[in-house]
Order: C-alpha cells, then structure tokens, then sequence
C-alpha cells in the first residue's frame, strides 16, 4: 500500500478542521424577536418580526399564532429581502395572552421551534 498523507498532513487536516467556524453547522436561533419574549403590547394588529442567527429556508418556515382562547391560526408570512428573517402581521387581535410558535428550516437542513408569548392589553 502507498502512503500518500503522512501524519504532519493529517494533523494539519485536523487543526484546519477544528478552525472552521462553527456558525457553518449551527442550527437557526432566534437572536432577536418583535414582539419580544414576555412583551406587553397594545392593538388589534401587531408587527411580527423574528431575526435568527443564519439563513433560513423561508419558504418552509412557518409561523403559528396560539390567542387566548386556545385556537391557532397560520400567520401569513411577507416576502423578505433578508435571508434571516421572517416576517408577518397578526390582526384581529383582542385583549389577552398570546403565544408565537416558530419552526424554520436552516440551510444546514435541520429544523428548529421555540415559542414567543406576549401579552395584548387594552
């Protein structure tokens, strides 16, 4: 058998991998959110806004509003002209605690959710 790669090879490989930023293969988070977690807010329409640590697939995201009643709806989504964004309103919205849920599909191809309650006062 024929040595191509000696160890001095194979240890630089490993360091060079080790290097690499890890932001590569991170999962999509939620960095910043409008409303924010716990917010109080007022109106029957709010402005959805959720920023996440790298490029979605937004097509495949989704965003779902959970009212006080129980029920859920589908929020439409905006077109976005930044990749790590995902944008919305949510109207007809009375008095009571709310609860965003979010699922998107980062280009490292996993999916990831989390939950945003926020209040609407009078």
């Amino acid at each position: 058998m024929v040595k191509i790669f000696g160890r001095p090879f194979l240890l630089l490989l490993m360091a060079l991998t080790a290097l690499t930023p890890a932001v590569a293969m991170a999962h999509a988070i939620i960095i910043k959110s409008a409303p924010s977690v716990d917010a109080t807010v007022t109106g029957v329409s709010v402005p959805i806004a959720l920023r996440f640590n790298s490029r979605i697939d937004q097509e495949r995201s989704r965003v779902t509003l959970y009212g006080p009643d129980g029920k859920s709806a589908t929020l439409p989504l905006a077109p976005s002209t930044s990749p790590d964004l995902l944008t919305g309103t949510a109207s007809g919205l009375a008095p009571g605690d709310y609860r965003l849920h979010w699922q998107v599909l980062s280009v490292d191809g996993h999916i990831t959710r989390g939950d945003i309650p926020f209040k609407v006062s009078e």
